[in-house]
């Protein structure tokens, strides 16, 4: 066991006929760990690691021959006498043969976990050059020759009839060393330190061997027999996730192994004909099913498309037709997964792969003509569209034996909603939804529409049952909630096949919606269209000319018709019936489809249907005619479900949406409706005041929205007199009373200020760049009253909290459209914040390390604020105060605030208070150290003016992101430190505390970069870094360069590091803060890591 422990340097003491003595060595501790079965599974393990440290500090010199190993090995498994002692032999023989074959197994697993260069390395001092250079002559003959020798058991294995439990379980430990040389991370030539780190880093390794293993792993038998081996053992569920692994590694084969296109296209071929023939006919296995979906996967996502497409004609057919009977089956499993609740959700986690693999087959439009997967997408639309809804359509909560399930469902409050929890499957079945919409839109249009009848039905029934019986006991709501529930569903394939979800783009009709639409106008009635969406209070079959209308058209008039289901519900006081999962769903998908449809932008296609243009396009009835259905639908949800928030928040949402955009909001503020709203709201009449504040603040955003819609002057100023003069007075009513001290912590007072502060945040979220004159010179007016509040509310965290958001808001949406003086304005209102702040937190203890996150919340907006402020530095779209002109209340002269003031003012305020403990919640730390970068980014010139116990603390905390914490605070303490060091050389001032610093950061770079292993995503951060501190302290590099030659003690590598140092800096100038000169310099990084980066990294 002494030999793992050897140091590097104590190795190459050791006398050279021991080292030749160590081939028998190993054996003989085979032989000991073979012998030995009272011996403990730890000591055990510790001999076969000795083993293999052996064999791997032996491989590179040659000191030691693998091939003996590998011949021991051989005879072990094939029970031949192994040479060594002849006593040692008879003891061999005396033991049953399959521990001869457990033994060779855990031999051959030492060696492959000590050579893989992974976690599982071990830590024997020596460098990771070394360690990638014995992996990668380890991976070109010895892994090879461990995988035939596993073929070869796994062949002898796979023609026995009957397996008994210790024949089945060395099968099984072959099986697992199969699968981990199948899942080696194959090294390409040449290799610096970071593809190593990165190497061992990756998840789910794709299998990409070098040429040399071209004629083993090309050649059919070798496929064919893992195919044999899983049809074997596929009941044995932990055997068959490794032997479905294996398949799956050989799925995803690809790189130099294929010598041309041709052989990948017979071996693509080939391992689909095992395939099917593996699981044709078969009941899968739970098992199976994530390892089945896994290959399929691989087999799409790795094998280039005109490869898949070369394969015979009538094999990708089935192939294709496998891949839908499996998504089908896939998915009534997953769904009755869902029913019984299973912690362990397999099916559900095979589904997705496979419908990210249709997902992968169905955009690809160059390599498959249109309408290629249409029969097929059918088919997966058709199953999930069943497994959603209830009998008899449906099999929704039907256990195995087609018995209904009558448990009721407990929803969790936590429990994430169904749109966002399932977002990427009802992704995926809305594109198949688009690839048949002749097929799907018709579908879905008939399903709600049989719903929206029946569930009219079951509410008339339910009113005539109470009208009949008012006493009467409580009501089966059965039939009602299996109603809403296939709603529910129906409503989300809906949404998600008529509009994407984007973020921060454009949304635009899909392509297959528009052309479905176009391609059908011709036969359709324009008219008796508009009718049935215009009319969502009658049946859409009683409307003469019915089948005459656009399909699309029909199936958002079909959810018009659910919406007002629920609407003539709540008139008939039959709200408590009603669900308001199904309120939310329906303003849900009415917000996605406006973004998408409402006003639809003819410049943005290059054809548009002429009944999407007439029902809903520019200038149109039919357009003011939906915008006034969704205002009415947002104010009686305002009014009926104030107390479901989530059901609130997402009408709020659809309201934002119809004002955000111009054209929109100038016909929502043609409805009287708006303006009564607005009204209300500035009042805080009932129930609008009943609210929650995170509504009231998307609802006060909507309400400014909408008021910089066209109107006249006059008009304007009306409407701003209604939504925001009610708001000031109010305000102000309450702040100015003479006992307001006392009164201050009455509850309806509180609540009139949280209002107040809430309405302030959204006013600033409605900012943009032609409201911002209007917005800033309102919000001024009351930030200075918010700061009295501070003094008021001081001992009150959750109101402190929210007057500093409002700053926060202000700043984050504002800021950049100011100019000097307006900036300047909100610099001082900010300044005077935090002098508050910091008069009122003075002395105040933050030592609670139980504390959650939230307990820390203001300092989270301080830095915010602080981080907002700065940012105006890299984004400003003001050049002057123009936009102000005409709002100027008058210029304040002799001000000289500046961002710099302010931000400096709170990095003092902050930094005493950052402790190593408060560093150790995520969000607090990422936002201090994301402040403390752009502060030595922007202003590098006043961090060597802070006081002394302020700047050891910064740069203790600048040392500690980049020794202790994650790798993104690491890059942002290296991005910290170039500006910081460039200050420096400015300067020129060899004696400041700031120089002394930068001379200790260019150790810790100098250590990261040469002797560390690091993120590579960090050595540009690092290099720049390294680079600026080199020039500012070229005597000090040179030293660390010198002590670290002379502390090496093999001739070859110092030879190769002065080598490369020398390269590194080969300029015949000193290094200078020159960018030509600097990248050259990182370039030259590039190639130094790269050739002796692996020499020093030790493990």
């Amino acid at each position: 066991m002494s030999y793992k422990g050897l140091t590097p340097r104590s190795w190459s003491l050791v006398d050279v006929c021991c080292i030749e003595d160590l081939e028998q060595v190993t054996l003989l501790l085979f032989t000991c760990f073979f012998v030995c079965k009272i011996l403990q599974k730890y000591v055990r393990e510790q001999i076969l690691l000795a083993v293999a440290v052996i064999v791997k500090r032996g491989s590179l010199d040659k000191s030691i021959d693998c091939k003996s190993i590998f011949h021991e090995v051989s005879q072990l498994i094939s029970s031949g006498n192994p040479t060594v002692d002849i006593n040692v032999v008879m003891v061999l023989l005396l033991v049953e043969r399959y521990r001869q074959q457990t033994l060779a197994c855990s031999i051959l697993t030492a060696l492959l976990s000590e050579f893989s260069s992974s976690s599982k390395t071990s830590n024997i001092g020596l460098s990771m050059e070394f360690h990638g250079n014995c992996k990668r002559i380890f991976q070109e003959e010895d892994l090879r020759q461990i995988f035939m020798l596993t073929v070869e058991v796994l062949q002898e294995f796979s023609r026995r009839e009957n397996l008994n439990a210790q024949m089945s379980s060395v099968f099984q430990r072959y099986l697992a060393l199969a699968n981990q040389v199948l899942s080696w991370n194959f090294l390409p030539p040449n290799l610096g330190r970071h593809y190593i780190a990165m190497f061992e880093s990756s998840q789910n390794v794709m299998l990409k061997p070098t040429e040399s293993w071209r004629e083993t792993l090309l050649d059919s038998r070798v496929m064919d027999l893992f195919f044999t081996v899983h049809r074997k053992i596929r009941e044995d569920s932990d055997m068959a996730q490794d032997s479905l692994q294996c398949l799956a590694q050989l799925a995803s084969l690809h790189g130099p192994i294929f010598p041309d296109e041709g052989s990948q296209v017979d071996y693509l071929a080939h391992f689909i004909e095992g395939l099917l023939n593996t699981i044709n006919g078969i009941e899968i296995e739970d098992s199976e099913a994530v390892g089945i979906s896994s290959i399929i996967s691989n087999l799409i996502t790795v094998f280039p498309r005109n490869v898949l497409t070369a394969i015979p004609n009538e094999l990708f057919s089935s192939f294709v037709n496998c891949l839908t009977h499996l998504t089908c089956s896939f998915g009534r499993s997953a769904a009755l997964e869902e029913v019984l609740d299973k912690d362990d959700m397999v099916y559900m986690e095979a589904y997705d792969k496979l419908l990210e693999s249709w997902l992968t087959l169905v955009q690809d439009d160059k390599h498959f003509h249109k309408g290629f997967f249409i029969q097929h997408a059918v088919q997966v639309f058709n199953s999930y569209i069943q497994c959603h809804l209830a009998a008899p359509d449906g099999t929704r909560n039907l256990t195995a034996n087609g018995v209904a399930s009558r448990e009721e469902e407990e929803i969790s409050e936590l429990q994430e909603d169904d749109r966002d929890q399932f977002s990427d499957q009802l992704a995926s079945v809305g594109m198949l939804g688009r690839i048949a919409a002749e097929h799907c839109i018709p579908l879905l249009t008939s399903l709600l529409e049989d719903r929206v009848t029946r569930l009219h039905g079951q509410l008339q029934r339910h009113q005539q049952q109470l009208l009949a019986s008012p006493g009467s006991g409580a009501i089966d709501n059965k039939v009602l909630d299996d109603l809403y529930e296939d709603i529910h569903w129906l409503i989300l394939v809906t949404g998600y096949l008529l509009a994407d979800d984007t973020q921060g783009e454009t949304p635009l009709i899909p392509p297959e919606v528009m052309e479905y639409s176009i391609k059908q106008s011709t036969e359709v009635d324009i008219n008796t269209t508009l009718q049935i969406l215009g009319s969502p209070g009658e049946k859409a079959s009683s409307i003469p000319g019915c089948n005459r209308t656009d399909s699309v058209i029909r199936l958002l008039s079909a959810i018009l018709r659910v919406s007002e289901v629920e609407s003539r519900a709540i008139r008939a006081n039959l709200t408590h019936l009603l669900s308001p999962q199904m309120g939310k769903d329906i303003v849900w998908f009415l917000k996605r489809w406006a973004k998408t449809y409402l006003l639809v932008d003819e410049k943005l296609y290059d054809q548009i249907s002429l009944p999407f243009n007439t029902a809903f396009g520019a200038d149109t009835e039919g357009s003011q005619w939906i915008v006034g259905y969704l205002l009415e639908k947002v104010i009686s949800n305002l009014a009926v479900w104030s107390s479901e928030q989530d059901l609130a928040n997402d009408t709020v949402q659809l309201l934002v949406t119809l004002v955000e955009r111009r054209e929109r909001a100038n016909l929502v503020i043609k409805c009287e409706n708006w303006w009564n709203l607005a009204k209300q709201f500035a009042r805080r009449s009932p129930p609008l005041h009943l609210l929650s504040s995170s509504v009231q603040r998307t609802l006060m955003k909507a309400l400014v929205l909408g008021g910089f819609a066209h109107m006249d002057t006059d008009t304007k100023q009306q409407y701003w007199t209604e939504v925001l003069q009610p708001l000031q007075q109010r305000f102000l009513n309450v702040i100015n009373q003479e006992n307001f001290q006392q009164m201050c912590q009455e509850e309806e007072v509180k609540q009139e200020i949280t209002a107040t502060l809430e309405a302030l945040c959204g006013i600033a979220e409605a900012t943009q760049i032609d409201n911002v004159a209007i917005l800033f010179n309102f919000l001024m007016d009351f930030l200075t009253n918010c700061i009295g509040l501070m003094e008021v509310y001081k001992n009150t965290p959750e109101t402190v909290n929210l007057i500093i958001e409002v700053f926060v808001e202000v700043a984050h949406k504002q800021i950049c459209y100011l100019g000097e003086s307006k900036a300047m304005n909100l610099y001082e209102a900010c300044l005077t914040l935090l002098q508050v702040y910091s008069k009122n937190n003075l002395g105040r203890q933050r030592i609670d390390v139980t504390a959650e996150e939230e307990q820390y919340q203001d300092l989270l907006l301080i830095m915010e604020l602080l981080t907002n402020l700065l940012s105006k530095e890299f984004i400003d779209f003001s050049d002057t105060d123009e936009v102000f002109r005409g709002h100027e209340p008058g210029q304040a002269a002799n001000r000289s605030v500046s961002a710099a003031d302010v931000v400096l003012y709170g990095v003092n305020l902050i930094l005493p208070l950052m402790s190593q403990d408060l560093l150790k919640f995520p969000t607090l730390c990422n936002q201090y150290y994301k402040l403390i970068t752009f502060i030595c980014e922007i202003f590098p010139e006043k961090i060597p003016q802070l006081p002394e116990d302020l700047f050891k603390s910064l740069m203790y905390s600048l040392e500690l992101g980049m020794t202790s914490m994650s790798s993104e605070v690491c890059q942002l303490c290296l991005e910290a430190l170039t500006p910081l060091a460039e200050q420096c050389a400015k300067a020129q001032e060899t004696d400041s505390p700031l120089f002394v610093a930068t001379r200790h950061f260019l150790k810790l770079v100098f250590d990261m970069l040469v002797l560390q292993k690091h993120n590579t995503e960090m050595t540009t951060a690092a290099g720049e870094a390294f680079y600026t501190l080199v020039c500012l302290h070229q005597a000090e590099y040179s030293e660390l360069v010198e002590t670290l030659l002379s502390s090496q003690q093999d001739p070859v590598i110092y030879q190769r590091l002065a080598d490369a140092f020398n390269k590194l800096t080969a300029s015949s100038t000193p290094p200078t803060l020159d960018r030509k000169q600097k990248m050259a310099f990182l370039k030259s990084l590039e190639e130094f890591m790269a050739n002796v980066g692996g020499l020093l990294c030790v493990k």
